[in-house]
């Protein structure tokens, strides 16, 4: 078929450079937002006297009915098709005629897909928050129900002082959250409109811009027209915060897969969401936990990619800057399917709260605890560590844990030990006692929930 930009040239397009150079393949998911726009503009064309209210209508109901016809199934995208902005174009023409060619009065390609790509992103960016916030619902809910379930909080996995359920996943309600203020922040920053900013240079149509940009939910048009039409940051940025999200999925990820196995069985993933081996029938996979973590790095490289695509390019457009969209639209579509299948899998997963309470009073997370005792007993803290190592140290030789021990056996490490060191080192005290601000005792954690529920009921209401 004739190409838009067709009049300047003798000869036509070799195939494999046609091919080579065509986006319908992966440019057609932008249909919907690439006709939102079109009809934002020819609103404002007549708005300014451009064209005429009769051309207005005819161009509008085409362009619904293309939209129509393809959510039908009754009209197809096709390779014939150079880009979806030249599908739109060519098949309004074939329906209402002449009108058809002044759509694009007063409009380039260039800003046209920078329009359709920042409308496209700026819904990813509320989908992905939306999907977010269902997942610190969830993660709020698990919080509630353990805030008295003990286990180990570990250091370069090791255990090292206990802490509860609730203030373990707490800590991921705060990635979360820092998340979802990201993407917050993101979308004040890309909510700008970029067209009427024509090739690079604006255009000598009255056009008002303010308008258009009003039509679509945009705070106001952007303000340099070269800027408007070169400008990815939006998708960069975008891509940063969802590879961030992706490692915060990854880390949680990790640690379900590791709290899940034989050796720890601190929780159960729920079949829904495992899948077993094709020669070993006792095996249950924690496969989604695997493929969100395995998945980062597909993310990762959507935002390394951009980054070195547009670390060269000069103002304005270039064609390079058509290499956005592949990546970006695999990274929203996985991203907000991780958080999604994640989301029910810690929805559907088990905790086998004995279990993470046994693991806590055998790994000598109480240590610090008994040399705070001491402490208290009037030794140094510097003293007290020596002396708890000691007391590890006779633990580990005599296959024990620190509150197994006699008290005859604690004196004779050190004799500031009396009777009411027990309920100093019992996971109840030792949890319940760390009263500051981000602590696992039941008051602090009670005031996080509490944070946690007022800043959901901002998203929620």
């Amino acid at each position: 078929m004739a190409q838009l930009w067709g009049g300047r040239f003798t000869k036509e397009t070799d195939k494999e450079v046609y091919s080579f150079n065509a986006s319908i393949n992966f440019d057609k998911r932008l249909i919907d937002v690439d006709i939102m726009g079109s009809i934002a503009h020819v609103k404002m064309l007549c708005k300014q006297n451009i064209v005429s209210e009769t051309e207005k209508e005819s161009i509008i109901n085409g362009l619904n009915s293309i939209l129509s016809d393809v959510k039908e199934g009754k009209l197809l995208i096709t390779e014939e098709y150079e880009d979806v902005h030249s599908f739109v174009e060519a098949n309004l023409i074939d329906r209402i005629g002449d009108a058809g060619k002044k759509l694009h009065t007063g409009r380039s390609r260039n800003d046209q897909v920078a329009l359709d790509m920042r409308l496209y992103s700026r819904d990813y960016v509320t989908k992905t928050k939306a999907l977010l916030i269902t997942l610190l619902s969830e993660i709020n809910e698990v919080m509630k129900a353990n805030i008295d379930t003990y286990m180990p909080g570990f250091t370069h996995l090791q255990k090292a002082q206990p802490i509860t359920l609730a203030h373990h996943f707490g800590a991921y309600f705060e990635m979360f959250r820092r998340d979802v203020l990201r993407l917050d922040d993101i979308y004040e920053r890309m909510n700008y409109c970029p067209l009427g900013a024509g090739a690079l240079a604006g255009t000598t149509y009255p056009l008002d811009r303010e308008f258009v940009a009003e039509q679509l939910s945009f705070y106001g048009p952007t303000l340099n027209s070269m800027d408007s039409v070169s400008d990815r940051d939006y998708l960069i940025e975008y891509l940063s915060a969802l590879s961030i999200i992706m490692m915060h999925l990854s880390r949680f990820c990790e640690e379900i897969i590791i709290w899940n196995s034989n050796e720890y069985r601190f929780v159960e993933i729920d079949d829904t969401f495992s899948t077993g081996s094709s020669i070993m029938p006792q095996k249950k996979n924690p496969d989604i936990a695997e493929l969100v973590r395995g998945k980062t790095g597909r993310v990762y490289g959507a935002l390394t990619s951009l980054l070195t695509t547009m670390k060269g390019i000069p103002l304005a457009y270039n064609k390079d800057m058509q290499e956005d969209k592949e990546v970006s639209f695999d990274a929203f579509d996985t991203v907000n399917n991780c958080i999604h299948l994640f989301t029910g899998m810690i929805a559907t997963m088990k905790f086998n709260n004995e279990i993470m309470e046994k693991s806590a009073m055998n790994g000598f997370t109480n240590a610090t605890d008994a040399a705070d005792y001491l402490v208290k007993k009037g030794m140094p803290f510097r003293d007290a560590h020596s002396v708890i190592g000691r007391l590890v140290l006779y633990c580990i030789e005599n296959n024990k844990a620190i509150h197994e021990l006699k008290i005859l056996e604690l004196k004779s490490i050190c004799d500031m030990f009396d009777m009411d060191v027990y309920d100093a080192i019992s996971l109840e005290t030792c949890v319940e006692k760390r009263l500051t601000t981000g602590g696992p005792s039941r008051d602090a954690m009670s005031k996080e929930i509490e944070a946690n529920d007022k800043f959901l009921n901002k998203y929620l209401d």
